[in-house]
């Protein structure tokens, strides 16, 4: 079938790239807590290397790398009896489902997606829930309308 023509919105890059930052912070005061402990019982001084060297890696991924990477390879594509979703990093999986095996759509909108003008839109299948993430909140709720239509169920707005 080729490459999926839709893709997330742009503003996806600020949003994860938001939230690789706050779990960085994460990485950051434990290598603060890791420094103190050096320093309170002595250890080698080139563990700091190691503290410091992991907390900068996981920053520059998360902040910079993988947020690129992520949003290169979101696509979806809903068609008239079928949704198609692309995800991932290193392991792309695409996933195909009926329209017919859908159970409900809703729009989600936290409050980070809400000051960006975001939402995600929420496909419950019998089996599991797709998400289609990051979307601007006109076209997730377009999109959630036309699946809606397409696979005659009622709507769910939270």
């Amino acid at each position: 079938m080729g490459e999926l023509e839709n893709i997330i919105s742009t503003k996806a890059l600020k949003v994860w790239r938001l939230s690789g930052f706050l779990y960085a912070l994460i990485g950051i005061i434990i290598a603060v807590g890791l420094t103190i402990v050096n320093e309170l019982f002595d250890w080698p001084k080139w563990l700091y290397m190691i503290y410091w060297g992991l907390a900068l890696l996981e920053f520059v991924l998360l902040v910079f790398f993988l947020p690129s990477l992520r949003w290169k390879w979101w696509r979806y594509e809903v068609r008239e009896r079928e949704i198609e979703i692309q995800k991932g990093l290193f392991v792309v999986t695409k996933t195909l489902f009926p329209m017919d095996r859908v159970q409900h759509v809703e729009t989600k909108q936290g409050p980070i997606y809400r000051k960006y003008d975001l939402a995600a839109v929420h496909i419950s299948t019998a089996a599991t829930v797709h998400v289609i993430p990051a979307l601007d909140s006109l076209e997730a709720d377009h999109l959630r309308q036309k699946i809606s239509i397409l696979a005659s169920v009622e709507e769910e707005d939270v």
